[in-house]
């Protein structure tokens, strides 16, 4: 199981239809005979993309164009529905089918009843678990917050034979299992937004609160390449130009400061992770160009005995979107008709008259309209690296 090859998808809501176009694009250019990604990991809407893809690894391009499909039936009046019950924290009808813990706890702004029919009716989860034992899919990991110990738990369904170095570090903590519905439910309950999850006694939020790119599970999984995708599109300036009356009214309004609190939750850490994984990569190439082969086995030693595994150096091929996800979301979201809370949220957004909003409107905009717009740019940007793409899988 050597040479293995990763796909980590990050969190970002709406915004995950991106992740659905990078894939469209690179199996275009591939037009693999066998399935290129033997790792899989995901976070948040990243960990629905990734078991989707798992579950279609019998598939030599991992039905990408499935995925995309399920990305085109999204409806506005659906999928970004307000949830008054769930918003006041009114009592609902949340108990298991064993009749113990309460299925969902806490408030939430969206009703979850459509993202619920798409994980549990739209994946075939028996033919995930048939992929994974078969070793088609090496390790399909899916992370999620324990909320009671402010731990993120790696939920990790691994082929015959295949291996999870765990990181020592505590607020890590592995399960090595069958995934299902609850697992991805889980790590896709963005606080706030959706109710957390209960999976077995314990419950979860969005996998994304304190580890939104799982670039080191996809490591520990043996992963020798890496193909991340980023639902970030570029950094906001230090320096701010807008209007001091405009920055004052965003600072005042709770959409502004929740979809702020969102973006550096769930989208800024991926610039860091890769800046480290760049550092170890550069430093193990400096070990190996001065230090003997007998030294250098006994400073991977060292450091195996702090982290758990030896270092390596780590391929990556990492997409972005090449446009601001957040303008593209203020752009169609004149097209939002026939939800109160759409209608709301285009208003609170047009009367600060800039961009302020687009952050907390990207995340939630389930909108048909805007993921194509998505998928579109994803598989753009992804065939406009054709020649990358093909130098790297070769």
């Amino acid at each position: 199981m050597s040479g293995a090859t990763g796909i980590v998808l990050s969190g970002g809501g709406a915004r995950g239809a991106y992740e659905a176009g990078v894939v469209r694009g690179i199996m275009e250019v591939l037009q693999p005979a066998q399935p290129p990604f033997q790792i899989l990991c995901g976070t948040s809407v990243g960990a629905l993309n990734a078991t989707y893809l798992a579950a279609h690894a019998h598939l030599p391009d991992m039905n990408a164009a499935g995925l995309v499909e399920q990305w085109h039936a999204l409806d506005v009046k659906r999928h970004l529905r307000l949830d008054m019950r769930g918003l006041l924290g009114w009592k609902r009808d949340w108990t298991s089918k064993d009749g113990a813990l309460p299925r969902l706890v806490g408030r939430s702004l969206l009703d979850a009843t459509a993202l619920e029919d798409v994980v549990r009716n739209r994946v075939p989860w028996d033919q995930l678990h048939v992929n994974v034992s078969a070793g088609r899919v090496r390790s399909l990991i899916v992370s999620a917050l324990h909320i009671a110990s402010g731990k993120t738990m790696h939920f990790a369904e691994l082929a015959p034979g295949a291996s999870f170095v765990n990181s020592r570090d505590p607020r890590r903590v592995l399960h090595v299992g069958p995934i299902d519905s609850d697992h991805v439910l889980a790590s896709a309950a963005i606080p706030l937004l959706f109710p957390a999850r209960r999976v077995g006694q314990d419950y979860f939020c969005d996998g994304g609160v304190r580890f939104n790119t799982p670039i080191a599970p996809a490591i520990r999984s043996g992963a020798e390449r890496l193909v991340v995708i980023s639902l970030l599109s570029k950094e906001a300036p230090i320096v701010d130009s807008t209007p001091e009356a405009e920055r004052l009214a965003a600072y005042n309004s709770p959409i502004f400061l929740i979809g702020k609190v969102l973006n550096a939750l769930l989208l800024d850490p991926l610039r860091y992770d890769l800046q480290v994984l760049d550092r170890f990569n550069r430093m193990l190439a400096a070990l190996e160009s001065v230090l003997p082969l007998d030294e250098l086995a006994s400073v991977q030693h060292v450091l195996s005995e702090s982290r758990g595994l030896p270092y390596r150096k780590i391929d990556t091929l990492v997409f972005r979107p090449t446009r601001d996800v957040g303008q593209m979301a203020r752009e169609r979201a004149n097209r939002l008709q026939g939800s109160r809370f759409s209608s709301w949220l285009l208003a609170r957004t047009a009367t600060l008259g800039a961009l302020w909003e687009s952050d907390l409107l990207s995340f939630i905009l389930f909108d048909a309209d805007f993921a194509d717009d998505l998928i579109e740019l994803g598989r753009a940007d992804a065939l406009a690296r054709a020649a990358e793409i093909a130098k790297f899988f070769a």
